[in-house]
């Protein structure tokens, strides 16, 4: 069972009280570091340490949280690893005794699949969570009396597109068009983009003693991703991820959306590389608190076209889930991307011939070798 936040709880006040006994560690804070998303932050940071203990300068200690145990290869990364609920006051108060966090990335979540068999566990989560982690950070923003820098990833299941033919004549959707998903880890989604932009702007709006701007709420709305280091779990946007790694495993596989079905994607290193040049980015160039990218959007014919031009024996057939084929539909074809590529410097490192080329198909070959 997951706890549930006492809204009366001051963490403002017990991080206070830390903060006046034993020196606490400046940290960067990672939940849902289990993943791989988490995996590749934790190696971006444990690569940006190196570079700057070369040079002689600091760097923040690494905290990871995740539901599970993490393997040795994570915990290798961080310089704490705790396991345990996101929704665990508890928990959380035992990381704070050591350290003070002054960067989030929430990873943490209950994904979109899953979200649809138990909606209420997943609100429970996904937004109880979020809760919880805002919280946090505007505690810790009074304590050290500067914004705590907060990463969200939010998804391109916050789109509810009404139906097909607005889909397609709509093409690049902006990042304040359809908001009315269709699942409820789009909804969920959608209250953590809402509930950013709140504790960032306005959080406790009538208090006398309040803090301006406690958090530096920064998010992308990712499309679905792409890895091949990770065999996809099931996910509504996993149809073009599961057709590749059948293929290159020699099995067959029944796509489960039309071949027209059309949204966009991105590879997952890419999408590591957009976190961090998000985070880096003055806060001075940002002009929102959302940003859509996206690197590529071919229907899943085209997908398939190209699984076939490296493993032509694929045996990929077309077996439309009509569930599943309903939220793909409700998802935009495209996402405009102009703001993100403008306010800081977002620019795909692969079209979809490239990822196949020069990411996916080498990584997958030498995975499935093994």
């Amino acid at each position: 069972m997951h706890a549930t936040p006492d809204p009366g709880t001051d963490l403002a006040a017990s991080t206070a009280s830390r903060s006046r006994g034993a020196s606490r560690h400046g940290a960067i804070l990672v939940t849902g570091a289990g993943g791989e998303m988490g995996h590749g932050l934790l190696e971006a940071f444990a690569a940006e340490r190196a570079r700057r203990e070369e040079a002689g300068e600091s760097f923040p200690a690494v905290v990871a949280i995740d539901l599970r145990e993490l393997p040795e290869s994570h915990r290798a990364l961080c310089d704490e690893s705790f396991a345990g609920d996101i929704c665990d006051d508890a928990l959380l108060e035992r990381m704070l005794s050591s350290f003070e966090v002054g960067e989030i990335y929430h990873l943490a979540a209950l994904l979109s699949t899953r979200s649809e068999f138990v909606p209420e566990t997943a609100h429970a989560v996904n937004v109880g969570g979020t809760l919880n982690l805002l919280r946090l950070a505007a505690a810790e923003a009074r304590t050290h009396g500067s914004a705590v820098r907060f990463f969200f990833p939010s998804s391109i299941a916050a789109y509810g597109v009404p139906d097909l033919a607005t889909k397609r004549a709509a093409g690049a959707v902006s990042e304040d068009q359809f908001l009315q998903p269709h699942t409820m880890y789009g909804a969920n989604k959608v209250s953590g983009e809402n509930l950013g932009f709140y504790y960032a702007n306005h959080y406790r709006k009538l208090a006398a003693d309040r803090m301006a701007h406690p958090i530096d709420f920064r998010s992308i709305r990712f499309p679905g991703i792409i890895s091949a280091d990770t065999v996809p779990s099931g996910g509504t946007s996993d149809y073009g991820p599961e057709m590749l790694h059948a293929a290159a495993r020699g099995e067959p596989y029944a796509c489960f959306v039309r071949p027209d079905a059309r949204i966009p994607f991105m590879t997952m290193p890419e999408a590591i590389g957009a976190i961090r040049t998000l985070m880096a980015a003055p806060a001075e160039s940002l002009g929102r608190t959302v940003y859509n990218i996206q690197s590529f959007n071919p229907s899943a014919e085209e997908f398939l076209a190209e699984v076939r031009r490296f493993f032509p024996e694929a045996e990929t057939t077309f077996e439309p889930d009509l569930a599943r084929q309903s939220i793909v539909d409700s998802w935009p074809e495209a996402c405009d991307d102009a703001a993100a590529r403008a306010d800081w410097g977002w620019a795909p490192t692969y079209d979809l011939a490239s990822a196949f080329s020069e990411y996916l198909v080498p990584r997958i070959r030498e995975r499935y070798a093994r």
